[in-house]
C-alpha cells in the first residue's frame, strides 16, 4: 500500500489498449489512479509473453519484524493495481503452481534438502488453497466474520487473520506466506519439489488442511484456537518435535548446513530462537508498553501469565500495573506489546530482580521458539529431510491424522 508506485515493465504489456514497456509510475489522485497523465478506477498490465515480467521498487518485507527493509522485486503473472483506503494496492495475479515455486523459495533456502521442499509445497498448496476457500465462503456471507477480536474494558483479544486482506486471496509478506515474487524463484530444485507434488493438498474430513507452519516450535507445536478463533482443528494438535518421546527436538539445532538451507541472509541475523531471552528494565517495559496500548499502566508490577496453549505459549496475559491491570491476547498481540517490532514468541517465563516502590526494577524474559508454533516447524522439518525422513512422513509427524490427496492434475 503506497501513495505512489513505480515499476518497470520488463516485456511487453498491454494495460487500458496500449502495447506498453520500460519504467512506469502511477499515484493515488483524488481518489482514483493517475497514469500517464489519465485517471483510471482500475489499472491491469497484462504481459504478452511467458517471460514478460515486472519489477516493483521499494518493496518493504519483514513489515514490523526487526529485520523490516525495502527491496526490489521481480515478478510474472499480471500487475493490477486497486485503490485501498485511500492508497494504492499492487495485486500480482499467477498461477498456483507459480506462487508456490516463490513462496518455497522466499521461505527457506532453495539448496534445502528435496523431502522438505516437497513438504513445504503441499503445506503451502493447502494452506493457499485452504484460504481461498475461506474467502470465497466469506464473501458470499457464509462463514465468521473477518473481524478477528474481543473487545471489553478491560481486555482485547485479537488474532489476525483475513481482517487484514479482504480484497486479494493473500498476502506477500509473514502474515501470510513470504512471496517474492521471481526475485528469490531462481533454483531448479525448488520447482522440481513442486512439479513432484503437483496437485497435492493436505485433506483431513473431506476438507482441504489449513496447513499452518512457523520458522521454530521451540520443541512442542502449538494448537491451531490458542493463536486464532477458538475452533480447534483435530489436524494442528500439540506434537513433541521429536522421534522418541524424551528426545531431543529437531528443531534444537545448531548445524550451520541445515540452518542456512531454511533461513534466508535476514533471518539469519536471529541467532538465538530455540531459547532466548529478552530483558527490560522498569522504565523500559512500562515505557514499551505503555506505547504499544495506548495505556498508562504507571509502574508495571506483574505480568501474569492466564492461559496457556500445550506449547507454552500464552495466549491471554494480564498486565498488572500501578494504575491499570488490562488483559491482552492472543500469542502475536502478545509479541506485539512486549517488543518495539515482534518477541520471537510467546512461549516464556517471567522473572524478575529487585524492588522498587512496590514494582520489580527488571522483568527478565526466559522464552522458546520463533513464530506461533502451530503445524510444521520449518527447522525441524528441515532437520527430518536431512537425516532421511520423507516428505510423507514430515507431513505425517506434524498434521496428525491428516492425508496427502490429488486435488488437481
Amino acid at each position: 500500500m503506497a501513495d505512489k508506485i513505480s515499476f518497470t515493465l520488463n516485456g511487453t504489456f498491454t494495460a487500458k489498449g496500449a502495447t506498453i514497456k520500460g519504467a512506469q509510475e502511477v499515484e493515488f489522485s483524488e481518489g482514483g489512479i493517475r497514469w500517464n497523465g489519465a485517471q483510471y478506477r482500475e489499472l491491469s498490465f497484462v504481459p504478452q509473453s511467458k517471460d514478460a515480467s515486472f519489477s516493483v521498487n521499494d518493496v518493504v518485507i519483514g513489515v514490523g519484524f526487526h529485520w523490516e527493509r525495502r527491496q526490489t522485486q521481480t515478478f510474472s503473472g499480471t500487475l493490477r493495481l486497486v485503490v485501498e483506503a485511500d492508497r494504492l494496492c499492487a495485486i500480482n495475479e499467477l498461477p498456483v503452481e507459480s506462487y508456490l515455486t516463490s513462496v518455497i523459495s522466499s521461505e527457506m533456502r532453495a539448496t534445502s534438502s528435496m523431502e522438505f521442499l516437497k513438504a513445504h509445497a503441499v503445506i503451502s498448496r493447502s494452506w493457499l488453497l485452504a484460504q481461498m476457500e475461506k474467502r470465497r465462503q466469506q464473501g458470499q456471507g457464509s462463514g465468521s466474520a473477518f473481524f478477528s477480536f474481543i473487545k471489553k474494558d478491560d481486555e482485547l483479544i485479537r488474532w489476525y487473520d483475513r481482517d487484514d486482506h479482504t480484497i486479494f486471496d493473500v498476502c506477500a509478506d509473514d502474515h501470510c506466506q513470504r512471496y517474492q515474487g521471481i526475485t528469490m524463484a531462481q533454483n531448479s530444485h525448488v520447482a522440481e519439489a513442486v512439479k513432484a507434488t503437483r496437485g497435492q493438498v493436505l485433506v483431513y474430513g473431506g476438507e482441504i488442511c489449513d496447513a499452518r507452519f512457523s520458522k521454530c516450535c521451540g520443541g512442542q507445536t502449538e494448537e491451531f484456537q490458542y493463536c486464532w478463533e477458538d475452533t480447534p482443528k483435530p489436524y494442528l494438535v500439540s506434537v513433541a518435535d521429536t522421534a522418541t518421546e524424551g528426545g531431543d527436538p529437531f528443531c534444537n539445532t545448531h548445524d550451520e548446513h541445515i540452518l542456512r538451507q531454511v533461513l534466508n541472509d535476514y533471518d539469519q541475523e536471529t541467532k538465538d530462537f530455540f531459547e532466548w531471552t529478552v530483558s527490560y528494565t522498569q522504565d523500559e517495559l512500562s515505557a514499551l508498553i505503555a506505547d504499544k496500548l495506548k495505556m498508562d499502566f504507571g509502574r508495571i508490577v506483574a505480568l501474569d501469565p492466564l492461559e496457556r496453549g500445550k506449547s507454552g505459549r500464552i495466549s491471554r496475559l494480564r498486565i498488572v500495573g500501578t494504575e491499570r491491570q488490562f488483559t491482552i491476547g492472543k500469542e502475536l498481540e502478545i509479541r506485539r506489546a512486549l517488543s518495539t517490532t515482534h518477541l520471537l514468541s510467546s512461549c516464556f517465563e517471567v522473572e524478575t530482580e529487585g524492588t522498587a516502590d512496590g514494582a520489580p526494577e527488571r522483568f527478565i524474559l526466559h522464552g522458546r521458539g520463533w513464530g506461533h508454533g502451530v503445524g510444521l516447524c520449518q527447522i525441524g522439518a528441515a532437520v527430518m529431510g536431512e537425516q532421511g525422513y520423507r516428505y510423507e512422513q514430515i507431513l505425517k509427524h506434524y498434521y496428525r491424522g491428516a492425508e496427502i490427496r490429488k486435488y488437481y492434475k
